[in-house]
């Protein structure tokens, strides 16, 4: 019966030291919480599931990234509030929101700021892109890549061949000044309203139509209500992948150097991605009856210099658009 005992004693004993362990070796992970508000099939989330691969490789382990998407926790904006005071790690933002923290941000919000897909990622991966990036750490919020999102076209329940039909359209717009005023200048009436909350906006005619990129207008399944598409191509507005200050600033200088490198892989990788996610869209979007027209560029041009002129009023914003215009 002792020996019983005995044995009992030492088992509880032996459970007791494990779970101690199992304690021990959770304390030891560095987990981050990451809220964004895209579909589970999007380029970006997948691109930062590889991020989360390579940061549990580098880290040994001891570095964890969870993933909470389709607005799980919260709309763009109110994810940045969450990071801002440390009650969320990271979060994906469109740089049209971000320019509500950083007013230099703005110029992404240009129409046709970029020559061509090779001069955005020249000016994103060099220098002005890591001054973009460090340019909020001021409001608690710091930059750690940018995502390709491509470019934004327009779309709507009505046909659109031109800058002309959008005259009187109510267009969904982001939380940004810069688009307000972009289809202002084109004629339509913008309407800002959240992204998750644009479907249902569409179906009531609350607005008439909206403008995105293709990977988005197809998962949205916004082409079951918006039946036509002009790749006007206006603006290339790139994602951002932002960590709070609150939680970097927690991190040892090896955790932030796993976790900014990780972040980097993770942009080059959904380059990729990114690419054949477009190339998919417009096929699947005209399979299901959408009519995609090319636009003539010029015409929208020539309408939305006017922002070029507002802009250059700003000795700031001035210098960094030459700046990026001089990028070869």
């Amino acid at each position: 019966m002792k020996n019983y005992k005995r044995l009992y004693s030492l088992l509880l004993l032996g459970a007791f030291f494990l779970l101690f362990l199992g304690c021990k070796v959770n304390e030891e992970i560095r987990v981050i919480k990451l809220g964004h508000s895209l579909d589970i099939t999007h380029p970006v989330h997948k691109s930062m599931l590889f991020m989360a691969k390579r940061l549990d490789e580098k880290s040994n382990g001891r570095m964890r990234i969870d993933i909470y998407p389709n607005q799980q926790l919260g709309s763009e904006r109110e994810c940045l509030e969450l990071l801002q005071i440390g009650s969320l790690g990271m979060t994906k933002v469109s740089t049209g929101v971000m320019e509500n923290f950083a007013p230099e941000l703005k110029v992404f919000g240009l129409p046709f700021l970029f020559r061509d897909r090779e001069h955005r990622f020249q000016v994103l991966e060099g220098k002005i892109g890591e001054d973009f990036l460090n340019s909020t750490i001021d409001k608690r919020l710091k930059g750690l890549t940018f995502y390709d999102a491509g470019s934004r076209s327009f779309y709507s329940k009505t046909p659109i061949e031109g800058p002309h039909d959008l005259k009187g359209l109510k267009l969904r717009v982001m939380e940004s000044q810069t688009a307000i005023n972009m289809v202002k200048n084109l004629g339509g009436s913008p309407t800002p309203i959240a992204w998750g909350e644009l479907y249902t906006a569409l179906q009531q005619g609350i607005v008439d139509g909206a403008e995105n990129n293709l990977p988005s207008f197809h998962l949205s399944r916004h082409y079951e209500v918006c039946k036509y598409l002009i790749l006007d191509e206006h603006t290339a507005l790139p994602d951002e992948l932002v960590i709070g200050t609150p939680i970097w600033n927690q991190l040892s200088p090896q955790e932030q150097k796993w976790l900014k490198e990780s972040a980097m892989e993770s942009s080059e990788y959904e380059k990729e991605v990114w690419r054949k996610a477009e190339l998919h869209a417009l096929e699947e979007i005209k399979k299901a009856g959408v009519t995609v027209i090319e636009a003539k560029k010029e015409e929208f041009r020539k309408l939305v210099k006017p922002m070029y002129d507002e802009f250059s009023l700003d000795s700031n914003m001035r210098s960094i658009i030459q700046e990026i215009q001089n990028i070869k």
